[in-house]
């Protein structure tokens, strides 16, 4: 353990696995008190065990991002819980597209905006005014590199991911002057469960590979590391920035 983020809290929404997960246990790992924000109550519980195994604090709290009530009740649990909220990394995400544009359903679009871009609006709405009162902090938001560039298939998602950057940038302009820095992370493939089938050994997982030109898909604790970097002192004068964490992907 560090003491990077002592006496510091953080949430963290879809932290029951993958990206979400690494990032929760990188933040303790620095010092930081938690918030555990997801839909599946064991995960989440198993998160808060290994956090506390290793002498951190955390706190589980069953939350559906695109109902803003969960969102507010989960900011207000936290506050009640740790007495404040300095740093929230909106991490929830669904990738349901499986076809062309012509494709899209109104379920489709519902779902996948409702958690991608609804769960960061109401995030900050509800996580800016307590960062406020603990006299300023930092936010991140989990676009991808589909919200740098487009590619097909996946409209509707790639949609959503480039609606967080505009989400990210725009609440950076409104409250850094304040105190309140926001920033996005766009992860490329990530070794995760939500990328576990286009893995899936094969000529299609070759090519995916090839598309890094770093020549290996990304770990989840290594978006961690960028969400951390981006809360932390080093990064004071970072606000309004879509970071790459892509292996090259983008730079091609």
């Amino acid at each position: 353990m560090t003491n990077t983020f002592r006496n510091k809290v953080a949430i963290v929404t879809g932290a029951t696995s993958g990206i979400g997960r690494a990032t929760a246990i990188a933040f303790a790992q620095a010092g930081a008190k938690v918030a555990i924000a997801g839909r599946r109550e064991a995960e989440g519980a198993a998160v808060v065990r290994e956090i506390e195994q290793a002498g951190g604090e955390a706190l589980f709290v069953r939350t559906d991002v695109a109902r803003e009530a969960d969102v507010a009740a989960l900011v207000a649990k936290t506050v009640e819980r740790f007495g404040r909220l300095d740093f929230a990394f909106n991490n929830a995400g669904v990738l349901l597209d499986a076809g062309p544009v012509t494709d899209a359903t109104e379920d489709l679009f519902t779902r996948t905006f409702g958690i991608n871009v609804g769960g960061v609006l109401w995030g900050m709405k509800h996580q800016i005014p307590a960062i406020l009162k603990s006299g300023g902090g930092a936010i991140v938001n989990c676009s991808s590199v589909l919200g740098l560039i487009a590619v097909p298939n996946v409209a509707v998602y790639n949609a959503s991911k480039f609606a967080v950057i505009g989400l990210t940038k725009t609440a950076a302009l409104e409250f850094s002057a304040q105190g309140v820095r926001v920033n996005a992370v766009c992860p490329a493939v990530i070794e995760t469960d939500m990328t576990s089938g286009m893995r899936a050994e094969g000529p299609s997982q070759d090519a995916l590979r090839a598309m890094h030109p770093i020549g290996r898909f990304g770990k989840a604790e290594e978006v961690a590391a960028a969400v951390l970097y981006l809360c932390s002192p080093g990064a004071s004068f970072t606000t309004g920035i879509a970071l790459p964490v892509d292996g090259g992907l983008t730079a091609q």
